[in-house]
């Protein structure tokens, strides 16, 4: 059976096309996936993205235990902090992505992928051994609205929420009058908030949010504009663009990764010799110089070898072209205005490598 959200209805209600997305029923637009991507880039989307796994970890040695399985410095992150890291496996490719927010020093909140939350608690409990550690799945029991465009953080304020955490912080708070979590995290490459509250009060809060934008443009968006927003501030989709063969330098993600840390975590020695002897393949950034679309798993092509696979590619409604991101082997002339082919429908495609992230990021680390 297909699961749904608490805030089902409420698609349905509005006329939205509903889809099975990673076993759930959810709304891939209301209108038009240009319109509503215009709309988050302008001024104020509204996504439903309930989906998403809430997991909470606890326990005296939960620090320590994170630190053990995923790359970045877990003992660094304060009261109320987050950070985006992956979840490797002994071989260092990503079994997910994650953001993990600390909540205390012996309790964190960490928000997975729909599709992977079963693997991730399997994977995470095989590991935990002797250290007294609890994990507990509360993503039946929790809804999340995300609130994401130019004019989101000022909406969220008309709305009487003054102070907002900074950039990739969470705090609890009060909104029309309910109590809930609000994360200044999204994955739209705009800035704005994800609401994290009890199943029961999200159809409330949804309402409020589209009932009280007198001044202001909010509309409910689908997935099909979360993905075309996503893929033009280059934010990774698990299953697409990560996987478990692929780590997180080969899929450009050697920011996220401390370079001093000293405790031993899953794939570190995979990882780290990728840091420093370098990798054989890598993840670039394209346009369509020919018409065509580059869909994913689309071959890559380069002087009539294939040299790598189309990950995620789509009609950039900001840029007006056609862009993708593609892993191609990491050779030495491929580089920022090399042209390459695609193959789209048995014809050979001219594309350029161009630079990341294909539109600027406009998420700030301010309140």
């Amino acid at each position: 059976m297909v699961k749904q959200t608490f805030l089902h209805d409420e698609h349905v209600k509005l006329g939205a096309k509903m889809v099975d997305f990673a076993g759930w029923h959810m709304p891939v637009q209301y209108t038009s996936i240009i319109d509503e991507h215009k709309i988050v880039r302008e001024s104020v989307g509204l996504f439903d993205v309930s989906h998403m796994g809430e997991v909470i970890y606890k326990g005296k040695d939960v620090i320590t235990f994170l630190n053990k399985m995923v790359p970045q410095s877990i003992d660094k992150l304060t009261d109320g902090k987050a950070v985006y890291c992956q979840l490797p496996n002994k071989e260092g490719g990503l079994i997910d992505d994650l953001i993990i927010y600390r909540l205390n020093a012996e309790k964190f909140l960490i928000v997975h992928n729909a599709s992977r939350v079963d693997e991730d608690i399997n994977w995470m409990s095989l590991n935990i051994g002797d250290l007294d550690v609890e994990i507990v799945n509360e993503s039946h029991n929790y809804s999340m609205i995300a609130v994401q465009g130019p004019k989101a953080c000022d909406y969220i304020k008309n709305l009487g929420i003054s102070d907002l955490p900074p950039f990739f912080s969470i705090k609890e708070d009060l909104l029309f009058g309910i109590d809930l979590w609000v994360s200044r995290t999204g994955y739209t490459g705009e800035d704005g908030v994800e609401l994290i509250m009890k199943n029961k009060d999200a159809v409330k809060i949804w309402r409020n949010l589209l009932s009280h934008s007198e001044d202001f443009i909010v509309k409910p968006i689908g997935l099909g504009a979360r993905d075309t927003l996503r893929l033009e501030a280059c934010l990774h989709l698990y299953g697409n663009d990560l996987d478990e063969n692929t780590t997180p330098v080969e899929a450009g993600l050697a920011w996220s990764i401390p370079k001093n840390k000293t405790e031993a975590y899953n794939g570190k020695e995979v990882i780290e010799n990728q840091l420093k002897n370098g990798i054989k393949k890598k993840l670039v950034g394209l346009k369509m110089v020919d018409r065509g679309i580059a869909r994913h798993g689309y071959g890559v092509f380069y002087n009539g070898e294939q040299i790598g696979v189309v990950s995620s590619g789509s009609v950039s409604p900001t840029r007006g072209d056609n862009i993708a991101l593609a892993y191609i082997k990491n050779l030495d002339n491929l580089t920022v205005g090399s042209t390459i082919q695609i193959l789209i429908r048995d014809k050979y495609c001219n594309a350029e490598i161009i630079k990341k992230p294909f539109v600027q990021k406009r998420n700030k680390d301010s309140k």
